[in-house]
Formats: structure tokens, sequence, C-alpha cells
């Protein structure tokens, strides 16, 4: 099974930047699907990026399109989640998880049940 450990998180203004990290532990990295979720307090788990096994394909949303670039490097056991404009209602713990299920990089990638694997979180709080 897969491990993964999110990094990168931390108190920062609005219009600031953070790049979110994941490194996945194994030697199958590039079978998975990855991506990033976020909850705020109070709220459900919500969908933010992913990316195919390749890299090639993204998907976002709407909510984040513009500022968060979802990157990989397959060679690294890694996934990032570049986060620019940062405003406070992007304040969540954000989660990364894997997935090597679906046969397509499709809608259902947007979906917490499609996940197989999930890190602990890493915080991110965007003060005023």
């Amino acid at each position: 099974q897969v491990q993964l450990v999110e990094s990168g998180g931390g108190l920062v203004q609005a219009g600031d930047s953070l790049r979110l990290s994941c490194t996945a532990s194994g030697r199958t990295f590039s079978s998975y699907i990855m991506g990033w979720f976020r909850q705020a307090p109070g709220k459900e788990r919500e969908f933010v990026a992913a990316i195919s096994r390749g890299g090639p394909s993204t998907r976002y949303a709407d909510s984040v399109k513009g500022r968060f670039t979802i990157s990989r490097d397959n060679a690294k056991n890694t996934v990032y989640l570049q986060m620019n404009s940062l405003d406070p209602e992007d304040t969540a713990l954000y989660y990364c998880a894997a997935t090597n299920s679906p046969g397509f990089f499709a809608a259902i990638v947007t979906t917490t049940v499609v996940y197989d694997y999930w890190g602990q979180g890493t915080q991110v709080t965007v003060s005023s």
C-alpha cells in the first residue's frame, strides 16, 4: 500500500503563495492518479485538483482555477500544489490522495470515494 505525507502548509497573509508537497512511499507512484482535497472547519471535504498518471491531464475546482496548479514529479514520488493569490477562504486542512482504480482520467477523480490512500493533511491558514 501507499503512504502519503503532505508538507508545505503554514500561516500566510492574503495574496501570498504556498507550495504544498505530497511524497509517496513505494515504487509505484507513477501508477496512481493523484488528487488534492481540503476541508475547512464545519464543512465537507472538497475537491481541489487532480492530475493524471503521466501528468498531461489536470482537473481543478472552479474555486481555484487560475490560482492553483497541480503538478507531479514521478522521479521524486511527489505531487505538488502551487497556490497563488491565497484568500482567507482557502484556509483548510489540505489532503493528498492516490488511486489506481480509474481506467480513465474522468470526472470521478473529483470525488473522495475513488481514492484508496490519504495523507494526514497539512494545515493552510490564510489571514487577512
